[in-house]
């Protein structure tokens, strides 16, 4: 499956759950995670996508880091069969 795939059916099933799955793009700041998930209550994180056995870059992976210490959720997405429990643990459900 491609990194394209993975990413339409995460943002379908955010939809679904009454959310929003909105690109992410920070100019000049390189290595963010590509999407912002926004769901009811006010619950986001940040989620990663990836085509299945990649992995983040190096300054992904520190961005990552970077977001977590300053309190936020950051997912890495690579299987379909991760999208149900990303957004289960961002929407509090966990």
């Amino acid at each position: 499956m491609r990194e394209k795939t993975i990413e339409q059916k995460f943002r379908a099933a955010v939809r679904d759950a009454g959310g929003l799955a909105v690109k992410f793009t920070s100019p000049g700041f390189d290595g963010v995670p590509d999407r912002l998930a926004l769901l009811p209550g006010g619950r986001m994180a940040f989620v990663e996508v990836k085509a299945p056995g990649r992995k983040p870059r190096p300054l992904q992976l520190e961005r990552h880091r970077l977001l977590r210490r300053l309190g936020f959720k950051v997912y890495v997405l690579d299987e379909e069969s991760q999208i149900e429990k990303i957004i289960s643990e961002i929407g509090g459900d966990a």
